[in-house]
């Protein structure tokens, strides 16, 4: 699958529109119970603006578009990701909700021991409708990228992701992250059975296989989900799968020196969506996604710097053997060629 259609010369045509709520992120200074943290330090937070930060800093052209309150914490946000080189010109103020916030524990995400806590409710996120947001400008990218967070923030974002994966022609590639969380889902059963069904209109589809319907490994997952072109099943440190077509492609996980497990899945669909505006082969394009995610794995926060993209390229073309050897750490992505040579070695 490649992005179909010329770049157009227009400026207000850029590579990637991501669409979705960012908020204020409070970290804390010391691992520990939320309860037991003396202080917190800002960050910024959400699933769509990360891959476009990361997309971004791997020089494209991408645009945000999303609405955040008349705040200090929404100037903090358009500010923050404005500074990474993304367009914010079609974010939208709203003057009577707020911008989200939420806090968090340093401990992994996939332990009983983390935490967190959204103060979300209301949001001027929330508020995101068919009516007043401007579609033509959501469609104003090569590719156009959702998640399945959107549609469990309120019935007129769900009403919006559905107006966007409607296939009709002339729509960008749309790339849909399923980024299914239980916890935002609570006041509505159907929730799995809602990003089923956003999947379905996607063209590009990318889902962790812990969060896969209850489905047992990538086949079923495809069998569940024929209609995308392109299907990526992330299985963890295993590795990712993809179905386009008729063809299967995996690709192994990198061995990583993890810092912080936060961060890896926006990441990942960052790398594999910057290969696949440069169109190419879907082996390139997961291993892509790979180094993206261990870029994030390897720095503290959700967002770290992407590796120079003919560094990139060229750990991507290592034969399969010594793709396998790879072992990377903190500060790899900026270690320039000596450390590829140095993590190629068993």
């Amino acid at each position: 699958m490649t992005v179909d259609g010329p770049r157009s010369t227009a400026p207000d045509t850029v590579d990637v529109v991501a669409l979705g709520e960012s908020m204020v992120t409070f970290l804390p200074s010391v691992p520990g119970r939320l309860a037991d943290v003396p202080s917190f330090d800002r960050a910024i937070g959400g699933a769509e603006s990360n891959v476009a930060c990361v997309l971004a800093a791997a020089g494209h052209t991408v645009r945000w578009v999303g609405r955040v309150g008349a705040d200090g914490f929404g100037d903090h946000l358009t500010e923050a990701i404005g500074a990474y080189g993304v367009d914010v010109s079609a974010v939208r103020r709203d003057p009577g909700r707020p911008t989200g916030v939420y806090f968090r524990t340093a401990g992994d995400r996939a332990t009983d021991a983390h935490e967190v806590a959204y103060y979300r409710a209301g949001s001027a996120a929330s508020a995101m409708s068919v009516r007043n947001m401007d579609l033509d400008t959501i469609r104003s990218g090569r590719v156009l990228h959702l998640s399945g967070i959107t549609p469990a923030l309120s019935a007129d974002c769900l009403a919006l992701m559905r107006e966007l994966t409607t296939r009709r022609p002339g729509r960008p590639l749309v790339s849909f992250d399923v980024n299914h969380r239980p916890g935002l889902w609570r006041d509505a059963e159907d929730g799995p059975e809602v990003l089923l069904e956003l999947a379905r209109g996607a063209d590009l589809v990318f889902v962790g296989e812990d969060e896969a319907w209850g489905l047992g490994g990538p086949e079923a997952v495809r069998a569940a989900l024929p209609e995308p072109e392109l299907l990526v099943v992330k299985q963890g440190a295993t590795g990712a799968t993809a179905f386009h077509g008729p063809h299967v492609t995996t690709v192994p996980a990198l061995t990583v020196d993890v810092v912080a497990a936060v961060g890896a899945g926006d990441a990942f669909a960052a790398g594999f969506l910057s290969a696949t505006l440069r169109d190419l082969p879907v082996r390139e394009r997961l291993r892509h996604g790979h180094l993206m995610a261990a870029a994030a794995l390897t720095a503290p926060g959700d967002l770290a710097t992407p590796p120079a993209r003919h560094h990139a390229d060229r750990l991507a073309a290592l034969d399969d053997a010594a793709w396998g050897r790879l072992r990377l750490g903190p500060g790899w992505t900026q270690a320039g060629e000596r450390a590829e040579e140095e993590v190629r070695t068993p």
